[in-house]
């Protein structure tokens, strides 16, 4: 029974590891992939040819490179552009993978059989007492977990995440070789964590707007599925958008949606924000009826009025980012505009249906807009 289960130990990074290569497709997360096939790589050759002590001269020199390329090759990712892994510039990678793999195998055919002890008591000595990894490369591991994880948290993309957790239980490995089944408890690990990354990255492509950061129509139509009989639904639209994008441009007024999403998450009484699409966002209030609701609408609709918004010269910026800085510092006049918004509110009296209270909003809104904008209407 202990030995079956050993067997699956052995058979699950593949398995799981495999999954994150093939569902990255989809998801146009290259990089993701990418990590996944190293890891593959890497487990593969742990489990074919150092399965001997590492006072085997030729075991100790496969351990060495594979411990120097691997993250090495992960930091590298971090420079690459996003591309799917089945594609040319993917081709192009699996080649150069492919040269480093004949180029390692080279290197150990040629030294195999010298001990090389002036290369393992210099440049790679070990405390044994710590861990069979040299000095150097724990060193070198932990300079390069310290560069990923402050794109971690600089960035918070999707890739970063992978990287940083193949070369967190690449290092565990390494460090800790001597224990029995490490790499394939940590390669495990490593492929439940990508694929739990996947997931979230995929919940993100599907239900959070891009442009805002906020959930997106469709997370708002899973929400309205799961309602109870008691809530109210307002719809808020940015007045005059389109004569503002026309004035300032797009870019302007992508910032202005951003910031008016921005403004939306400070709402209180248990508010949730969406962007319904365009110019157009949703706030739903469970539990309220629209009476309820009003004051943190005004306060809302207040918030937003009363902000001076900087804008950007998008236009006219500098190419070069030391003139763009100089011109930066200098104390000039900054023009700035104020956006509002009209806002329609509708509860689930009398009628329940989400479909009803939408649009009882929806006309609410217009009232809204016909009353003169930047004001609330229920």
């Amino acid at each position: 029974m202990f030995a079956h289960y050993q067997e699956l130990l052995l058979v699950l990074p593949y398995v799981l590891l495999g999954l994150v290569i093939l569902l990255s497709q989809p998801f146009n997360q290259g990089k993701t992939a990418l990590t996944a096939l190293m890891m593959v790589i890497a487990f593969y050759i742990i489990q074919t040819y150092l399965q001997s002590p590492l006072s085997n001269a030729q075991t100790r020199l496969i351990y060495l490179l594979l411990a120097t390329l691997l993250p090495l090759n992960l930091l590298q990712v971090h420079i690459l552009p996003e591309r799917r892994l089945f594609s040319r510039f993917g081709s192009g990678y699996l080649l150069f993978l492919g040269a480093q793999l004949g180029w390692g195998a080279l290197v150990v055919n040629h030294f195999a059989g010298h001990p090389l002890p002036e290369l393992w008591d210099s440049y790679f000595f070990t405390l044994k007492s710590l861990s069979p990894l040299p000095i150097l490369l724990l060193l070198l591991y932990l300079g390069i977990c310290l560069a990923c994880g402050s794109a971690v948290l600089k960035r918070n993309q999707s890739h970063d995440q992978a990287i940083f957790t193949c070369l967190l239980f690449a290092g565990i490995t390494f460090a800790t070789f001597q224990q029995a089944y490490i790499s394939a408890v940590a390669f495990s690990v490593t492929g439940v964590l990508l694929l739990l990354n996947l997931i979230s990255c995929s919940h993100e492509l599907a239900y959070i707007d891009p442009l805002t950061g906020i959930p997106g129509r469709r997370a708002l139509e899973t929400e309205l599925k799961h309602l109870g009989r008691n809530y109210a639904l307002a719809m808020v639209d940015v007045d005059h958008f389109k004569a503002f994008n026309d004035t300032y441009g797009h870019k302007t007024g992508d910032d202005v949606l951003r910031l008016v999403a921005r403004k939306m998450q400070t709402i209180k009484g248990g508010a949730e924000v969406y962007r319904y699409g365009g110019e157009e966002f949703t706030v739903l209030f469970k539990g309220k009826e629209k009476a309820q609701c009003l004051p943190y609408l005004e306060t809302l609709r207040e918030t937003i009025a009363g902000y001076e918004m900087t804008l950007r010269q998008y236009d006219s910026r500098d190419d070069n980012d030391q003139q763009g800085a100089a011109k930066r510092g200098k104390k000039a006049a900054k023009d700035t505009v104020q956006v509002t918004v009209s806002i329609g509110v509708a509860d689930s009296f009398p009628d329940t249906h989400p479909t009803a209270v939408m649009k009882a909003a929806d006309e609410a809104l217009y009232q809204a807009k016909q009353a003169g904008r930047n004001q609330i209407a229920s």
